[in-house]
Order: structure tokens, then sequence, then C-alpha cells
């Protein structure tokens, strides 16, 4: 007021600046426009700003990202000659840090006829600010060497977390040497952020004796110690240092608990978890944002979701992280249908789901197959923009791939940015449908477009190969694969010994077999059921009881497979023996067992026990059982019961021409030729076609695909089969 009331040619600039500093420090409203209203009416009375002015109005630039004023601002200090003045310019570091302008900051630094110790910081804290961390240590060193200013605790303290991010240790310790040299160490904020850089550098030891040598401690000391074991994975130390804490008084605060709860999760501590939870609503501290996430996490890795909620429900302003944290609960708990839910009533309370929401989120969909909601939330990706985040854009790819929609994906893939994962989902996706050329093709344009293949590329494009057999391709594949060392990984190595073995060549199978060092369940599993397919059925069960040997133990699929093999060499008493082992081990028996026991039995002429098995179990059978049985019953002659089995084959199956033929097959075989008859006109009667068999071979750059029906044995007799598979031919029969 009384500036107002002032003459105009009374106004000085030292009457200005006052105005101007007492203006930024009102905290009010839009105090901004105030305070250029001032500096301008100071320009249009001719009052010439000087050194005090500039800073105050370059502080509120930066403050509210006012680039277009502070561009202005920078232009007429350098037109009066302010660009000497180390104050001023030490504002205007920050003032192009603060919005990113990196280029801009350097040179303000570099063109300073003059630098003092702030001015180092700033520009320390510029790049670090800014995520240039090498830039950052550049500076510190830069510092040690050429200026004259040497590093005091600010900048120790700047310096020091962009060290632990790159987990560079040694210029840790360099500094840490520098420290002591000068008496820094003493110091607790130096002493805290010591503490932080060596835990966070994995250097445990180090980081727990600077704490013990620490004169003086603080809350953020004890903090700092608590949250490095934890980072390190010495879950107890943790907990024991934060009983130490508490035993000598100290309070603890929010970053306390956020350390301190991830360890009793570690710990299986879930009712110390809980007195956790207890402590902090007598203290308020439920209501803290970082608080209350950890709490949620903790739940819901202790899989109770029905307590996460409930904390996520009683906080009063719930910030995106916290919305994120609620959302990761119920997709890593398999409640699906709730994260969706829960991202919808985000989106109605007003919050807009970010990149981290729709990875959690998307993922669920694609479990459950829930297209509807996976396209709604791709929609409004594109409406916000997350669609061009790279972590999205896979997740989308991902979703639309595990949904079976494959043009979709590719449709996102191609107008999306690309990496390893991209090409990966979709090399992956492809490998389980009919177009699995598309894999190989991925495959090889991953290496035109500049990217490694990983462990998911080899398992993919391998898994592709063996589902088409195509064994030229997965043999130049494994010899990449070895060049690149992949060969050695367990996946690859797995993916290898399903190739071979679908691609009817055991021996290369127990080459790859016979070199892999840490060999797992699926390993032994895929061998056993490759010689069972071969018909090898006693090598089958020998690598069964050489892999209970070997120390492995047998899981559901591995006595499928030694069951299947005793199945088909008729051997009786061993299926037995496999079958009541299997029970011995608490391993439940599938369908897939059953079929294997009432195949055996009632092929064997023991049809009243598989009549006995079937009748007594606890369940209602699937297709694998009753064609089983009508199998057994078409080679005993049994007509009688396999009808009765093909009537519950037929309602479960309906269209499957498989089931049809075998039932005409055993009618026609028992001289029965009107009910034989009567199948195949159900078979017209209901749209059922018997699908041909498909012969594929490929002749130096010439592939052919041909339909086989009646006359392919003559069609192969003309051909030479031989000659074919000498050469590279694939077969592959459907009936």
């Amino acid at each position: 007021m009384m500036f107002n009331q002032s003459l105009p040619f009374l106004r000085s600039a030292f009457l200005y600046n006052t105005l101007i500093r007492a203006r930024t420090m009102m905290g009010v409203a839009d105090v901004h426009i105030f305070t250029f209203d001032v500096y301008n009416g100071m320009l249009r009375s001719g009052v010439v700003p000087h050194d005090h002015t500039f800073p105050f109005v370059l502080k509120l630039c930066t403050d509210y990202t006012e680039i277009k004023k502070g561009l202005e601002v920078h232009g007429m200090l350098m037109k009066l000659g302010f660009d000497y003045d180390v104050f001023v310019n030490n504002t205007l570091l920050l003032f192009y840090g603060s919005f990113g302008d990196l280029a801009g900051a350097r040179t303000v630094f570099n063109e300073m006829p003059k630098r003092d110790l702030v001015s180092w910081n700033s520009v320390i804290r510029v790049f670090s600010d800014s995520k240039c961390y090498f830039e950052a240590i550049g500076v510190i060193k830069e510092m040690f060497l050429w200026s004259e200013f040497k590093p005091n605790v600010v900048s120790v303290v700047s310096v020091l977390p962009v060290c632990a991010v790159l987990e560079d240790e040694i210029m840790v310790s360099e500094i840490h040497c520098y420290g002591i040299k000068v008496g820094l160490d003493c110091q607790v904020s130096a002493g805290n952020a010591f503490v932080d850089a060596y835990g966070k550098c994995l250097n445990v030891e180090s980081s727990r004796r600077v704490f013990d040598e620490m004169v003086e401690r603080n809350v953020v000391s004890w903090n700092a110690m608590i949250g490095t074991f934890a980072h390190n994975g010495f879950n107890n130390h943790a907990l024991e240092s934060f009983r130490f804490m508490i035993d000598e008084g100290w309070r603890v605060n929010s970053t306390t608990i956020s350390s301190l709860l991830p360890v009793l999760v570690e710990l299986v501590k879930f009712s110390k978890g809980r007195e956790v939870h207890g402590f902090c609503l007598r203290t308020g501290l439920e209501c803290d944002v970082f608080v209350a996430n950890a709490l949620i996490d903790m739940y819901a890795k202790s899989e109770r979701s029905a307590e996460a909620s409930a904390v996520f429900y009683n906080l009063g302003s719930r910030k995106v992280v916290s919305w994120n944290t609620m959302v990761a609960n119920f997709a890593q708990n398999r409640l699906e249908l709730e994260a969706i839910g829960l991202v919808r009533e985000m989106q109605s309370s007003g919050e807009t789901p970010t990149s981290v929401t729709l990875t959690n989120v998307l993922p669920a969909c694609a479990r459950i197959g829930c297209l509807r909601s996976g396209k709604e939330i791709h929609a409004r990706s594109i409406r916000n923009g997350s669609v061009t985040d790279l972590f999205v854009s896979n997740a989308i790819t991902d979703m639309y791939a595990k949904c079976g929609c494959l043009n979709l994906a590719q449709n996102v893939f191609d107008m999306s940015l690309r990496d390893e994962v991209s090409y990966n989902i979709l090399i992956v996706g492809y490998s389980q449908t009919s177009h699995c050329s598309k894999s190989l093709e991925l495959f090889s344009e991953m290496v035109l477009n500049g990217m490694k293949h990983d462990t998911v590329s080899f398992v993919g494009v391998l898994s592709a190969c063996a589902t088409i057999s195509a064994i030229k391709q997965g043999k130049e594949i494994h010899a990449f694969a070895v060049r690149r060392m992949f060969h050695e990984h367990l996946f690859v190595a797995n993916s290898l010994l399903d190739l071979y073995t679908k691609c009817g060549r055991i021996d290369l199978s127990r080459n790859v077999f016979d070199r892999i060092e840490n060999r797992d369940v699926a390993s032994w599993n895929t061998m056993i059921l490759g010689y069972g397919m071969l018909g090898d059925l006693h090598t089958a069960v020998d690598m069964f009881e050489a892999m209970g040997e070997d120390g492995v133990e047998y899981d559901s699929v591995s006595y499928i497979a030694v069951l299947s093999a005793c199945s088909h060499g008729g051997l009786v008493d061993k299926l037995k023996k496999y079958f009541n082992d299997m029970l011995a081990r608490n391993i439940e028996p599938s369908q897939m067992h059953y079929a294997c026991m009432v195949d055996l039995l009632g092929r064997s002429g023991l049809m009243d026990e598989a009549i006995n098995l079937i009748t007594g179990l606890p369940f209602k059978l699937d297709s694998n059982v009753w064609a089983a049985l009508l199998g057994a019953c078409r080679l005993s002659g049994n007509v009688d019961l396999g009808s009765w089995a093909a009537e519950h084959l037929l309602k479960l199956q309906p269209h499957h021409p498989g089931y049809y033929a075998l039932l005409s097959n055993m009618y026609a075989e028992a001289g029965r030729w009107g009910e034989a008859d009567r199948i195949r006109e159900l078979m017209k009667l209901r749209g059922v076609q018997k699908t041909p068999g498909v012969v594929g071979f490929k002749f130096k750059t010439r592939s052919m695909l041909l339909l086989l029906d009646k006359d392919w044995k003559d069609w192969i007799h003309v051909c030479r089969l031989r000659t074919l598979v000498e050469v590279g031919c694939f077969l592959i029969f459907r009936v």
C-alpha cells in the first residue's frame, strides 16, 4: 500500500527489490503473477534492475516453470551486464536445470567468469536431478582436479546418491577418503550419505563400519542402516537394528516403517507385521502414503487381500501410487476381476491410470482371456497417450497374443516402439498357433534390426520348429545357440529336446540330454515321452528309473509318460506298480493317468478291472478315459461295452471325427455293417467330416503340402518315403 502511495520518482531499485522479495515470501496463490507485475512495472518506470533483482525473479521462474519469462530475464540481465555476477549465475543454473535444459545450464556454468562453491554444487545438483549421473560424476572429478574450491558437505551429500545409483563403490571410497581427510565424516548428514551409498553399492561391511564410527546419529542414520540391510537381503540384521533403534529411544517415522515391512514379509513374520500395523494406527502413521503402500504390499504378498483392501479404503486421500499398489496386489493374487474393477473405480474417482497401472492390469486381462476389458484399456491408452510407452505397448501386445488375437497383437507391434521383449511376445505367440513360420521370420528379423536374442527368443522359435517339425531350421537355430552359448541354458536345452523328439530324432535328443549338467524334471519327462512315442518302451521305463536314481522328484507328467509307455508295451505289472507308487507319493491321478490304466487293462483282457476302475471313480470322466475304453473294446471285440463307451464319448465330443471312425471300424470288424453305416450317416447328419492326413515336404527351395485320403499308402509308396525322409521331409498326420 505504501509503495502504491509513493511518488513514482521516489521509487528506487532498492524499493522495487524489497517489494519483489516480500511478494516471493508471501506464499499465496499466483504470487508469481503479482511479482512479475512489479518487475515489469519496474522496467516500465525506467528503474534499472541490479544484481539483487534477478535472483528473486529467476527463482519464481524456476518454482513455477515460467520458461519464457525466465529466458526474457536472462536476456535482460545479459543486456545490463549482470552475467558476471556469481549469485545471478548460480540462480540461472538452477533455472535451466529445472526444465531439463542441461546444455543451457552447462553453457552458463562454462561461461561464468567467476565461480564459487555454490556454483559447483548447483551444477552437480542439476545433473543429478536430471538423472545425468555420469555428467554429475564428471563435475565432482573436475572439482577435485581443477577447482580452487574443494567439495564441502553439500557436494558430498549431493554426489553420493549418484554414486549409489551407478553402484560406483570405487568413487564412494575415494570421496570417503577425502571426507576423512578434511573432517567431513564427522558431520551426521555426510555419515548418513556414506551409510546409504555403501549399502546400495552392496558393501554392507563398509556401510556398517561407517555407522558404528559415527559420533552423532539421528533417525536418518538408523533408517539408512535398516535400509542397507534390507536392500542386501540381511533381513535379520535389519530387524535387529530396528529393535536397537527402539531400545535407544529413537522415534520411528514413515521411512523406518516403509523399510521394515518388506523385511517382515521376507522373514515370513506376518504376526510382527500386524503388530507394526497396530503401532501405525496408534501413532497415526497409517495415514502416510508410503506407510499405507508398504502395508498394502505386505498384506498382498502374504495373500491377505481383504486386509490390503481395508488399508487402501481407509486412506483419506489416495494417490496414484496407492491405486497402483492395490491393482498390483489383486493381480499378483490372481484376483483378476477385482484388479480390472479397481482400475474402473480409479477412473471414476478422477485418477488417470499411469503406465504402471496398465502394465499391472493388462496381464490380468490376458490370464482370464478378458478381451473386452483389454480392448477398453487399449483404447484409453491411445486417448491419453500412454500407448507410446514401450512397457505399455508390450503389455498390450502380450494381452492380445495370449487372448489368441495375433492379428491385433501384430498391429500393435507394427505401430509401436520395439525392443527384444516385443519380438519375444510375438515369437512365443505365433509358436502356439498354426502360423509358426511367423516365429521364424521374427527371429531372423531381430538380427536385421540390431536386436539381441535371449533365452525366451530361443525357446519360442524352437517351440515353433517343433510344432511344424522343421528339423532343418531347428538344427540351424541349435548351431546359432551354441555359438551364442545359449545351449547351456536349461530352458533352451529342454526346448531342443522337445524339438528333436517331436521330429523323431531321439538320437539327437539323447546327445543334447547327455550334455545337460543341471537336468530338471522337464528334461527327464521329455526323454521318457520321446522314447515312449517312438516305441522304445523299455528304454522309456529305464529312463524313468534312472530319473529317480538321479534324485529328481517325479511329477504328474513323469507318471503319464511312464504309464503311457507301459500301456503301449503291455507291461501290466509295471503299470500297476507305477500307479500305486504315484498314489504313495501323494500325486493325485489325473484323467490321463486313468486313461492309461483303462487302455492297458482293456487291451490285456482285464476288462473287468478296467470297468471296476471306471465305475469306482468319484468324478465325471472326460473323453480321454472313454476313448481309451472304446479303443480297448475294439481290439478285444467287446462291441456292447464299446457301444456304451461310445455313447458317453460322443456326448462329450459330438464333433470329433476320429471317435466316429473308431466306432464305425469296431462295428465293421465285428461284421455289424448296418450299425457301421448308421454311424457314417450320423456323421453326415451332424456335419462331421473326417480330417484328411497332411504331408508336407521341402526340396531345396520348393515347399509342398498335400492332403492325403484313402490312397495315402499308395502315394507314399510311389514317392518313395525313405528318400523323402533322407532329404528332410516332415510328416504330419491328423486322424
